[in-house]
């Protein structure tokens, strides 16, 4: 009797060492092809990003900074 649940036991752990391996495999190759892509894109798309996040910045300091720098000045009591 116990060799049967030892060998049950051992086909056990093949069956889930095997299936940890296919995991590993699976999730390895999926890694490799989503970080493939990504270096794609930055290296593709480097010049059309930068500008994209210059002018980001740009109109976010056109928009927003007006209002902190008299938010500041006020606090400071440099203009009434």
């Amino acid at each position: 009797m116990r060799e049967r649940s030892a060998m049950a036991l051992g086909s056990a752990w093949k069956q889930m060492s095997w299936l940890y391996y296919q995991y590993l495999l699976v999730t390895f190759v999926m890694s490799s092809v989503v970080s493939n892509s990504n270096a794609f894109f930055l290296n593709c798309g480097s010049d059309s990003m930068l500008v994209s996040i210059v002018g980001m910045a740009l109109y976010t300091g056109y928009v927003f900074m007006p209002q902190h720098i008299m938010a500041i000045l006020h606090y400071f009591e440099i203009v009434q």
